[in-house]
């Protein structure tokens, strides 16, 4: 069996590969066909049955056993995660390994379209540091994400002051489904 670390930098190696030989198109495709249909069908389930609630024993108990520092927040109509240290993307950084251009994007590759066959949609940020905003909430409510500290409070990822770093851009999301969805901004 391959140990947590070691799968970390064959994930992100073999993102890279499948990149090459099909362009996005097919990294894409594997991301919503083996990790959202399949290696996290459980999570679908959980979520499509139970909502928010789903999301909060979902990545609750998943980030619990991944390590990494973050912190959730739900109420009745948002459920949030503030990602302050990203266990595989904290890994890929110190190891110095890099093969595909923005690991990140496969947690919207899969997650996106989870939540899309929910009725859910995600406002989300990562800025290639491994730390990421997520907010999930009903399609039909059109409120927009909450500011800084508004939700999470002190919590919040980007009142730290390494989210905005020299040399390491955002990417945005906003109501979104998938990772073609991006909008970076510096």
């Amino acid at each position: 069996m391959i140990g947590v670390y070691d799968f970390n930098g064959h994930y992100e190696w073999t993102f890279a590969w499948l990149q090459r030989r099909g362009g996005l198109k097919l990294l894409r495709e594997y991301w919503d066909e083996a990790i959202h249909r399949d290696a996290q069908r459980h999570a679908a389930n959980l979520i499509r049955r139970k909502g928010i609630k789903g999301m909060q024993a979902y990545w609750g108990h998943s980030l619990k056993q991944e390590g990494g520092s973050h912190h959730t927040t739900a109420t009745e109509t948002v459920f949030r995660l503030d990602m302050h240290d990203c266990p595989s993307k904290g890994f890929l950084i110190r190891n110095r390994l890099q093969q595909h251009a923005d690991y990140c994007d496969h947690c919207m590759g899969w997650i996106g379209p989870m939540l899309r066959q929910a009725g859910f949609v995600i406002d989300h940020q990562h800025n290639h540091a491994g730390q990421c905003w997520w907010e999930m909430r009903r399609a039909s409510d059109t409120s927009p994400p909450s500011s800084p500290g508004e939700l999470s409070g002190n919590h919040d990822v980007r009142l730290g002051s390494n989210w905005k770093r020299k040399n390491h851009d955002l990417d945005s999301y906003s109501r979104a489904n998938g990772p073609n969805q991006k909008k970076s901004q510096a």
